[in-house]
């Protein structure tokens, strides 16, 4: 039997309050002393708030500020009353922002798509395929197409993408194969993962408002269309469900009113994108805060990060190695932390471990620079560093250094060459120019009551929570759908932090996530045992 749980229990009464049809008629200020008054502190004296979103908040003590943050569930803590006048605005439940759509942190690696929707998009894909490319042209993801490939396809591709919560796929998933003939390039990645950057909302209205300029109205309206069945498909896979929702909500209207974004379009792209996004209901807001509101975005991809790692004897530090692949060249990135996540960060920062992927770049100079290579592809595991063979002296013995210390050189450097030289360089290369600067796969696309908690249950009652090993970006996570939720709440970090900072997604992908890809190819959907 389960023991009491603090954050559990203000969870479900604020939940109970918000649910109340008379939550979102209250003034704010009275709002904000209900939540105020279930704030919770733990022994470490920090102070948690179950708030917007249905989320909890961590107060920053150094500040003021509240950060998006899971709690420590088996904690012990005990009320403390916040002054409700200081709690911000953005941080007090609305209501409908309790009803988001569930959705999945999981990537496409290890678990495939469901074969019943990929059959699905081949079908769509199929008839689409068949239009005119004179009718149809690419005015979006020309990058990605050949040319004479008609925008139908595009608009499939580019709702499948722009809804992928993480859209880093298994190299054979066949929801990607199926477009490898209509590819211009390879596209990025091996033959293991393909890390695909997410599109902007803009680059599908311009297919759609490109036809609307253009006197076209029906092909603009057959657009709209492949959009919303491609969307209503995906909505079999939580991976792809908040999104697609959102996606079906901003499209749906047009289908039924042709003419409804005509005027919009004669002004600029951008007016039929904020047309769309005015369409969206407040319990949706969370899914296209990606378009709306990317710093918030952010924030909550880290949140999903945290709990990924919820398994782990320290979430943060678990965290902090993942984010230190991230390219922070400006020092943006602990500003957009909470205090205990930034500790951890600048640790690694001081060790000179973080922005371990800007070499997808170049230096200063405009010389190239290398990115660390993960750990799995390596002929044999470095003696020292973070990746370094840990003595096991107990059970869940824990490394104590760096989190991404890849040599480069030396003896553990990754081979160039021979049968240990990592894939995905020449044919396979990240393309410098172009909007989306994609690539396939060759021609086929291969590829208490009273608010008090309870102490710690002792450790035989509890159940042993595994902590991280020296493995990719320094965890093991202990099962597959675990492996798959972490690697993809990695890889949103990184696609968010693209979105806030400009940063471009490395070729083989981030590294701490990139490394996690070998607990998931012996589990593959695809292979005979």
């Amino acid at each position: 039997m389960r023991s009491w749980n603090a954050f559990t229990a203000v969870e479900a009464t604020v939940r109970a309050m918000v649910a109340d049809p008379r939550w979102p008629g209250l003034p704010v200020p009275d709002r904000a002393q209900v939540i105020a008054a279930r704030a919770l502190v733990t022994p470490e004296g920090d102070r948690w708030l179950f708030g917007a979103h249905a989320r909890w908040y961590l107060h920053d003590p150094a500040d003021g500020r509240w950060h998006l943050s899971p709690p420590p569930r088996d904690a012990r803590t005990r009320d403390a009353r916040h002054p409700a006048a200081v709690l911000p605005v953005r941080v007090i439940p609305r209501g409908p922002d309790f009803a988001a759509e569930p959705g999945s942190t999981q990537a496409f690696v290890g678990p495939d798509v469901p074969a019943g929707l990929t059959d699905q998009i081949r079908r769509l894909l199929r008839a689409e395929e068949r239009r005119s490319e004179r009718d149809y042209p690419l005015s979006a993801f020309d990058a990605i197409f050949a040319r004479d490939v008609p925008s139908t396809v595009a608009a499939i591709w580019g709702t499948i993408m722009w809804c992928a919560y993480a859209p880093a796929f298994d190299g054979n998933e066949r929801l990607i194969t199926a477009f490898g003939e209509y590819l211009r390039r390879p596209l990025p990645g091996d033959e293991w993962v393909r890390w695909l950057p997410a599109p902007p909302l803009l680059d599908l209205v311009t297919l759609v408002s490109e036809r609307l300029r253009a006197g076209h109205s029906r092909a603009a309206l057959r657009l709209a269309a492949t959009m919303a069945d491609t969307a209503q498909i995906l909505l079999s896979d939580p991976r792809f469900r908040p999104r697609a929702l959102a996606l079906l909500t901003m499209v749906e209207p047009t289908l039924r009113q042709p003419h409804l974004d005509d005027r919009a379009a004669l002004r600029d792209d951008h007016a039929v994108r904020q047309a769309w996004l005015d369409r969206l209901p407040e319990r949706l807001g969370r899914a296209a805060l990606v378009e709306t509101d990317p710093e918030t975005h952010f924030r909550h991809t880290v949140y999903d990060l945290l709990e990924a790692l919820d398994f782990t004897t320290e979430p943060s530090r678990a965290a902090a190695a993942f984010l230190a692949d991230l390219s922070d060249s400006r020092g943006l990135l602990p500003g957009f932390l909470d205090h205990r996540l930034r500790r951890a960060y600048e640790e690694l920062a001081r060790a000179g471990l973080t922005s371990t992927s800007a070499a997808e770049t170049t230096q200063p100079e405009g010389f190239p620079t290398r990115a660390p290579l993960p750990y799995p592809w390596r002929a044999g595991p470095p003696e020292t560093g973070a990746y370094a063979a840990v003595p096991m002296t107990g059970a869940h013995a824990v490394p104590e250094t760096g989190a991404h210390a890849l040599p480069s050189t030396g003896a553990h450097a990754m081979p160039e060459t021979g049968a240990h030289a990592l894939p995905g360089t020449g044919a396979h290369a990240m393309p410098e120019t172009g909007a989306h600067a994609l690539p396939g796969t060759g021609t086929h696309g291969a590829q208490g009551a009273h608010g008090f908690g309870v102490p710690r249950a002792s450790e035989a009652e509890r159940p042993v929570r595994e902590g991280p090993r020296a493995s990719g970006s320094g965890v093991e996570p202990p099962d597959r759908a675990a492996a798959a939720a972490v690697l993809g709440a990695a890889y949103a970090v990184g696609l968010a932090w693209g979105r806030v900072t400009g940063a471009r997604v490395p070729e083989r992908g981030f590294a701490g996530a990139a490394a996690l890809v070998h607990r998931l190819i012996p589990e593959r959907d695809d292979l005979p045992f």
